[in-house]
């Protein structure tokens, strides 16, 4: 993975502007998904700095799932998902957290050992709230939060105020 390698695989992100709304430019990753050659180099980038250091992948609904798969399979480990709520048959935590339009509850199933060092993986960081809440949730079933990296982050909103320090392969 070189830095032509990343620069390639950002230029692959399309800009959407006024989407969802008006003033708002959307980021639109799938074009970077549907290059294998720039979907590894991000997969790698997410990983490297935590390699050794974690013994799965969690990933956050939706777009977290498609990363943090790949990036397990990549490191040869498991993926844990952390699912939006009502969406488990048998979920052993949640978590509510504010949004700016309202409140939003993750939850997670018990599936791993107590002290599993876990990687929390997702697409963008933001406000951080959805992070925050999905650190909480995996410290609350016993698990350590190993790290905690994303695609992209929105330097701006200042969302590792919130949830801490986040490995980012792109800031925008």
């Amino acid at each position: 993975m070189t830095s032509s390698d990343l620069a390639r695989a950002e230029s692959l992100i399309a800009r959407i502007p006024d989407f969802p709304e008006p003033g708002i430019l959307f980021r639109d990753i799938s074009p970077l998904l549907a290059d294998g050659a720039a979907m590894r180099t991000v997969i790698d980038a997410l990983v490297a700095p935590f390699a050794g250091a974690f013994d799965v992948i969690a990933g956050v609904e939706a777009r977290g799932f498609l990363l943090a798969g790949a990036a397990a399979v990549a490191a040869g480990v498991g993926m844990v998902p952390i699912r939006k709520a009502g969406k488990l048959p048998r979920p052993a935590a949640a978590v509510s957290y504010d949004l700016e339009y309202g409140q939003a509850t993750i939850e997670m199933a018990a599936d791993l050992p107590t002290g599993t060092r876990v990687l929390l993986v997702d697409d963008v960081l933001a406000t951080g709230g959805t992070l925050r809440a999905a650190q909480r949730l995996l410290e609350e079933l016993g698990y350590v939060v190993a790290g905690t990296a994303v695609l992209m982050e929105l330097a701006d909103l200042r969302g590792q105020e919130v949830c801490g320090p986040v490995h980012t392969v792109f800031t925008v």
